[in-house]
């Protein structure tokens, strides 16, 4: 249940509204080449116009050193995506600081329905150090808040926790997807709950893990921080990437799952390969069987089709990292199987994390699956069961009003 108030619990016509998103879009050459964060959060910003507010488009984009304008971090090309896919003017507000007098100009002479945007938020170093100055000149530019920028919302930053400590302040249609999504997974998921765990790092993970032992019923591991659990059992590893100093913390991983009755898989064989290339040469050996001078790349076949029987009987599917180097198609098979078992499913199935989200869009399985996070550090702080910034800084809904829904 989500307890923040929405864009559709207060009143938004006539109003200034400052509305973070996160519009940090991968760019080339002057342009747009993955417009998802601009699509997602197109629901909240035609609410907005529909409804007759003034909307104050903010967002950072890149990591400008910070300080001074960088062309190639502007968000021009951000805005001239956004007005192809609202059909409207939208205005790009820049002038000698973000969220100058130009600025505020700008914002007391919108009217109804329109737009304006902020240059890059991080072309000033308030934003990050959440400095007062920064927030009470990005306060001034509006009568009511809105946060949409799930993608940011773990970072105190000035546009995201500052703001709202000045004026009214709720949540966008995508934040409010996101947070209730993720949650409600976490309270009350559907059973067999199975979390689907990649990636490099033990240690990037710790925090989830734990906090899915009490959650899942089972959890399959894949890339490359299966070699810390594969040495945590005594197993040789060869030459695969393997975090040493998390072996001991990974065997106790290990342990608890037993105690707690969770299911805790590790693959039972791996793609090996001579060198790290697509050309390598490859070959399938037993995760108790790896030559010592070679390395991992993959989970291997027989573990792909165990963890694609674990899949297909799930009720929901929780999907962080892919299994191996799925950028190089010779070591792409695990990441592909398990991402068409999930699409070929009927279970809930939620996909957090860049990496993840980058393979099943890869695989064109994108509208095959129930929902997918465009959040990957703040989806990871919820899933550890820590409170958001960007969310704990939000209106809560009337008690009463919670429980009608």
């Amino acid at each position: 249940m989500y307890t923040k108030k929405t864009i559709k619990d207060v009143d938004v016509a006539h109003k200034r509204v400052l509305l973070r998103v996160d519009f940090n879009c991968p760019l080339y050459e002057g342009a747009v080449v993955d417009d998802t964060r601009i699509r997602e959060a197109l629901p909240t910003i035609r609410y907005l116009c529909e409804n007759d507010a003034r909307v104050i488009i903010a967002s950072h984009l890149g990591r400008p050193k910070g300080g001074y304008f960088e062309s190639q971090f502007s968000m021009m090309p951000v805005a001239m995506r956004l007005i192809q896919l609202l059909g409207r003017p939208v205005t790009v507000i820049g002038g000698d600081k973000i969220a100058g007098e130009e600025a505020l100009s700008a914002s007391l002479a919108l009217k109804d329905g329109q737009i304006m945007m902020l240059e890059n938020l991080r072309f000033d170093d308030g934003e990050k150090k959440n400095d007062l100055q920064f927030v009470h000149r990005l306060a001034s530019l509006c009568d009511l808040y809105v946060n949409d920028a799930f993608g940011a919302a773990h970072r105190a930053h000035a546009s995201i926790a500052g703001v709202p400590e000045f004026v009214p302040a709720v949540s966008g249609l995508l934040l409010a997807k996101e947070v209730s999504t993720l949650t409600s997974m976490l309270s009350n998921p559907k059973r067999p709950f199975v979390a689907i765990l990649g990636g490099s790092k033990v240690s990037d993970k710790i925090g989830i893990i734990n906090n899915l032992m009490g959650i899942a019923d089972t959890i399959l591991v894949g890339g490359a921080m299966m070699f810390t659990f594969l040495a945590a059992q005594g197993y040789s590893v060869g030459k695969s990437k393997m975090e040493q100093d998390m072996v001991e913390t990974a065997a106790g991983m290990l342990e608890t799952a037993k105690k707690k009755g969770v299911d805790l898989r590790i693959p039972i064989d791996i793609k090996a390969a001579d060198q790290f290339s697509d050309l390598a040469y490859t070959e399938a050996v037993d995760a108790d069987s790896m030559p010592d001078d070679m390395m991992g790349l993959d989970i291997g076949p027989k573990t792909g089709r165990m963890y694609r029987e674990v899949i297909y009987d799930a009720g929901m599917v929780f999907w962080n990292g892919p299994m191996g180097v799925f950028e190089f198609p010779s070591f792409e098979l695990g990441t592909r199987c398990v991402a068409e078992a999930i699409a070929d499913t009927d279970c809930v199935s939620v996909i957090g994390g860049g990496d993840s989200v980058a393979a099943i869009k890869k695989f064109n399985l994108a509208n095959q699956v129930t929902f997918i996070s465009t959040g990957g550090g703040a989806s990871m702080r919820l899933l550890e069961g820590q409170k958001l910034p960007g969310v704990e800084a939000l209106q809560d809904k009337d008690p009463a009003a919670s429980e009608e829904e």
